[in-house]
């Protein structure tokens, strides 16, 4: 099930974001008056196509689906009729074919806006960014941050839960700065710590940021009560089950929750004997051998299962992040620029080795991060859309022949010149391209695969 939720969610995604872009593109040459001769969703060969509209536009779904195109009437590709000569793409002006092309990514940037619009005014559950633990040697615990205080401000923008602390953390550690946040603590005095990002490596930002920075969420007590048990986890495979109120492992007395987990972390290939109440059947003794796994580079153990949840002592570490119509439009606009801004600044710091190319995903970790989503709620699933909304728009404008960003690059280049980019160099263009895009494809792929096996 929770592949078939992966691959559902993945495919959706893929299909509605290049459906838009490629409208965006479609629209725009409709209003310009150049005639489209096909709408395809996918590359290669055509699998499936209808013709519709006083045009008879083919409306096709191609065999490979990481991507798609809008073909339109030109010169340059075939034979044009006399009379349809006006409506020719290459006939057009310079500027016409500059917005007929800009309307892709504008039109990925557009949808962001409407999702974050619908998000902010239905409204975004959170965690409360109070400060649990803090890692010793980490800048966290330099900046004497203290357990139980509250995150309120970070440099000049409000926060009001951990994912958006998370945010504006993120952006000023890739800036490498250093920053001053403001915190309340129980007895609601202000107090302000300087974080130093400085020295904070690129490699950091890989996994857990916050816990990188040294800040780990305080969460509710949860007691030791098993409230999901994975199918075939090693908690399965022993026996456990939801309901199960754990009272020792190997003879050691467990009254939390955290207390399961460290055990078992540290366990990884090691049986453990449990000891658990189950119900009428009373007290019930299960050995259990964690399965381990890599996370951020270090072996740990997992069983496969979670905690039972109690709802109301949640309550008051959850916060919602809800603002009236107007208000959302408004942060709906400063959240997709911000993120557009930070993903150049990313990709510019990948170019000049300042940031890891391991930050840079492929389809398998989007498709991963697609079902994740989707298994949380429809708004994590809609967060997810922005975002990769966002970085269609932001990496089809790179100036890079091949895409969106190469031709617009070739009509500025016209505006300034005052004629056509020569086709040799756009022949030229084409092969550079063709083999930076291969370059990312492969790196992104490697990292991919690279997350799988390595977890």
């Amino acid at each position: 099930m929770s592949l078939l939720t992966t691959i559902l969610a993945f495919a959706f995604a893929l299909g509605a974001l290049i459906v838009v872009h490629e409208y965006g593109h479609y629209v725009v040459a409709r209003l310009c008056n150049v005639k489209v001769l096909r709408f395809s969703v996918g590359f290669g060969r055509v699998i499936w196509s209808r013709r519709y509209g006083r045009d008879q536009t083919e409306w096709a779904v191609s065999a490979f689906p990481l991507g798609g195109y809008v073909k339109m009437l030109d010169e340059r590709e075939g034979e044009v009729a006399p009379e349809d000569l006006a409506r020719a793409f290459n006939r057009q002006s310079v500027y016409r074919r500059y917005v007929i092309v800009a309307a892709g990514p504008v039109a990925n940037f557009l949808l962001a806006i409407a999702l974050y619009w619908l998000i902010y005014m239905h409204g975004i559950p959170g965690l409360s960014p109070v400060i649990g633990a803090v890692a010793p040697g980490t800048p966290a615990a330099a900046a004497q941050f203290a357990p139980g205080e509250i995150l309120t401000r970070i440099g000049q923008q409000a926060v009001t839960t951990w994912q958006e602390a998370r945010w504006v953390l993120l952006k000023h550690a890739v800036e490498k700065s250093v920053v001053v946040l403001e915190v309340r603590n129980e007895r609601n005095e202000i107090a302000w710590r300087k974080l130093d990002l400085s020295r904070f490596g690129s490699a950091d930002l890989d996994g857990d940021f916050l816990r990188a920075l040294g800040f780990m969420r305080l969460a509710p007590p949860l007691p030791p009560v098993i409230g999901q048990v994975l199918p075939g986890g090693a908690a399965a495979r022993g026996g456990l089950q939801p309901n199960d109120e754990i009272v020792t492992i190997n003879g050691a007395a467990v009254t939390r929750w955290d207390q399961v987990v460290a055990a078992v972390s540290s366990n990884a290939g090691r049986e453990l004997v449990f000891v658990a109440r189950r119900g009428a059947a009373g007290t019930v003794r299960i050995a259990v051998t964690p399965d381990a796994v890599l996370e951020n580079g270090e072996r740990i153990g997992r069983i496969g299962v979670a905690a039972r949840i109690d709802r109301e002592a949640l309550q008051k570490y959850v916060v919602e992040v809800r603002y009236p119509p107007l208000a959302s439009l408004g942060h709906a606009l400063e959240r997709t620029w911000d993120t557009s801004v930070f993903s150049l600044k990313m990709l510019g710091k990948m170019v000049t080795g300042e940031v890891s190319l391991k930050n840079l995903s492929g389809p398998l970790t989007i498709a991963d991060y697609a079902g994740q989503s989707a298994r949380v709620g429809w708004i994590s699933y809609l967060v997810f859309l922005a975002l990769i909304s966002i970085s269609l728009g932001v990496l089809n404008l790179l100036p890079i022949p091949l895409l969106d960003g190469g031709h617009l690059m070739y009509y500025t280049v016209e505006i300034f010149k005052g004629s056509p980019v020569s086709d040799k160099a756009i022949e030229s263009g084409q092969r550079v391209g063709m083999a930076v895009l291969f370059m990312l494809m492969s790196f992104a792929l490697y990292n991919d695969i690279n997350r799988l096996i390595h977890g």
